[in-house]
Order: structure tokens, then C-alpha cells, then sequence
């Protein structure tokens, strides 16, 4: 029976349509980072003034993050929910970044470039190793002699510690803040209570005199 009638094309055509593959899009972790930085971008242009958190290096083939702090604390949890800046460094070295500099927080990688967005589709997450992935990024072959010479656990322990300790001094400042808020609020409270107690002082001495005025008529 189904020999004798052909094949419907609109079912042809929803089968058809149902197998084809979807477009590719970029990971959502390089769309935000790509975004930050195009949007970074534009208000430095907009804005004269105040200090870089995050920029293009002057190729366009990576990006540096000038103050980790303020990256920290403003930037990450607008774009990733979070202020966490070893796990932002571990989100790029699983996608094979790699930090360029030794004295600065530099990132590149051969698909992530300014004004090449179409490239982040054919970046994809390194296959995962046996051994964790460290908090630190690789050196690439740019690095100082200084730095080729030190061995890779003794590189990785001083990098962890270096992030660990930005986030600890990011934590103390923040604490430093609100214990002189608190110093401020309980100083405030200490003017108004004496102010109280002098008023009080004043109408009590006040009461005294008019009372011994009294006394002597």
C-alpha cells in the first residue's frame, strides 16, 4: 500500500528541516569576556576620565587586565555572577589561553582577537588531563629567562598565592570600609548623646538658679 503512494513532501520537508544541525554559536564564557572588553572599550571612549580595569593590548590579539581588584569586584559579577578572579583564570586556561607577561595580567589566544568575533566559534574547552587544571595559566615562549628557569610548581604555587593574596586584600579593604562606616555611625552617636547631656546639663543648671532666685525673695 505504501508503494503505492509517494511520500508526502510536507512530511519530507519537517524531516528534513528537524535533521538539519543547528548553528554553532561561541561558548557563552567567550561571548561575555569578548563583550566586556568591546563594551570596556566604548565607555573609555565615552568617558575621559578614571583608570583602565580591563583593555585590548595594543595588537588586538589579547587583553589585559590592569587592575584585578576592580576587575574583580565590578566586573565580573555584572558579567559571570561572581567575583572570583582564580576562577575567572581557570574558565580561560580551560579554553587554552595563555598568559603573555610576567609583571601583568595579559591573555592571548590565536582565535580571540578585537574585531574578529567570528572566530570564537571555532574555539572549544581543551580536553580535560588527568591531573587538575591549575589556578595559573602557562607561560608562553615569551617569557623572561627568569621566569623559563623556574620550575612549573614553584611558577604555579607563586601565581596562586599571588591571586589568593589580592583577594585577601581586596576582603581586608572591604572590611577596613565598613569597620570606619561603623567608627563613623557610633562617633555621630557620641556627638548626639552629648549634645543630649548638655541640654540637659543647661536646664537642669538653669532650673537650680531660678530656684534659688526664689528662695532668696
Amino acid at each position: 500500500m505504501d508503494a503505492d503512494h509517494p511520500p508526502d513532501p510536507s512530511t519530507s520537508s519537517r524531516r528534513s528541516t528537524t535533521a538539519s544541525p543547528k548553528a554553532k554559536l561561541p561558548a557563552p564564557f567567550l561571548s561575555k569576556t569578548y563583550d566586556l572588553l568591546e563594551e570596556e572599550e566604548e565607555r573609555e571612549e565615552n568617558c575621559s576620565g578614571g583608570g583602565r580595569i580591563v583593555s585590548w593590548n595594543t595588537e588586538g590579539n589579547g587583553f589585559v587586565v590592569w587592575s584585578p581588584a576592580e576587575f574583580s569586584e565590578h566586573m565580573l559579577p555584572r558579567y559571570f555572577k561572581h567575583n572570583n578572579f582564580s576562577s575567572f583564570i581557570r574558565q580561560l586556561n580551560t579554553y587554552g589561553f595563555k598568559k603573555t607577561a610576567s609583571k601583568r595580567w595579559e591573555f592571548q589566544h590565536e582565535k580571540f582577537q578585537k574585531g574578529c568575533r567570528h572566530l570564537l566559534m571555532e574555539m572549544s574547552r581543551k580536553k580535560c588531563e588527568p591531573s587538575v587544571f591549575p589556578t595559573y595559566l602557562k607561560p608562553s615562549s615569551g617569557e623572561t629567562d627568569h621566569h623559563h628557569n623556574q620550575t612549573p610548581s614553584s611558577s604555579s604555587i607563586e601565581e596562586e598565592n599571588m591571586v589568593l593574596l589580592m583577594e585577601e586584600n581586596k576582603n581586608l579593604k572591604k572590611e577596613k570600609m565598613e569597620l570606619e562606616m561603623q567608627i563613623q555611625h557610633f562617633k555621630s552617636m557620641e556627638t548626639k548623646l552629648l549634645d543630649c547631656v548638655s541640654h540637659y546639663m543647661g536646664n537642669n543648671n538653669q532650673f537650680q538658679h531660678n530656684d534659688s532666685n526664689k528662695f532668696l525673695r
